[in-house]
């Protein structure tokens, strides 16, 4: 009888033992998991956005004898500029940004683009912008065309940024200070911290 219940303590602390094992490594995966996505997380850049706002002017086309034209956002436009793209990022401007946000109420980079390739494409990307690699094909920054991704890097050398090229050095993002907005390339900011650009396969 003795035996038994020594037995069954000993089981009962093992098995609490284990218990203690499997929640401490819980909350150590919990907390792997907070420390790497930090490594990729957006940092604050302070920048003066090209267009921060949606642009509310009638987009006009460019007429055969060449005179200039505006496309959704109000840019100088050709012919073959994918409009869809431009009206979609116009819709989204000034939407502010939200670390880990998918909609109107805030959005982080990665789902901005996500959510445009998504509308204006049909494609469906990674979730995070240094998984978003994976779908595409790195090409340098003189090879950029209307739709290309844009990689970025924070102060930790980590791919941690993404945006959608759209022409003349100008890409659309969403911004940590701006909200989504359409910024420089050749922002001193961008051009420190570009790491290459991507064409969706």
């Amino acid at each position: 009888m003795r035996r038994t219940v020594a037995i069954a303590m000993i089981a009962s602390l093992m098995l609490a033992g284990c218990e203690s094992v499997k929640n401490f490594m819980a909350r150590d995966l919990e907390d792997e998991d907070f420390i790497i996505g930090q490594l990729y997380v957006d940092e604050r850049v302070d920048e003066t956005p090209v267009i921060s706002t949606p642009v509310k002017a009638k987009p006009k086309r460019k007429k055969a004898d060449g005179t200039d034209c505006n496309n959704a956002l109000g840019l100088q436009c050709d012919d073959d500029d994918n409009e869809a793209l431009y009206a979609a990022v116009n819709r989204w401007l000034g939407v502010p940004y939200k670390y880990g946000g998918t909609d109107r109420k805030g959005i982080d980079c990665s789902a901005f683009v996500g959510t445009i390739y998504k509308e204006v494409y049909g494609k469906t990307l990674h979730r995070t912008s240094n998984d978003m690699l994976r779908d595409v094909n790195l090409i340098g920054k003189s090879q950029l065309r209307e739709g290309d991704i844009l990689f970025f890097t924070n102060s930790k050398g980590k791919v941690s940024h993404v945006g959608i090229y759209l022409k003349d050095g100008l890409f659309a993002h969403a911004s940590t200070s701006q909200g989504v907005c359409v910024s420089k390339v050749d922002d001193s900011y961008w051009t420190k911290h570009f790491y290459k650009g991507g064409r969706v396969k």
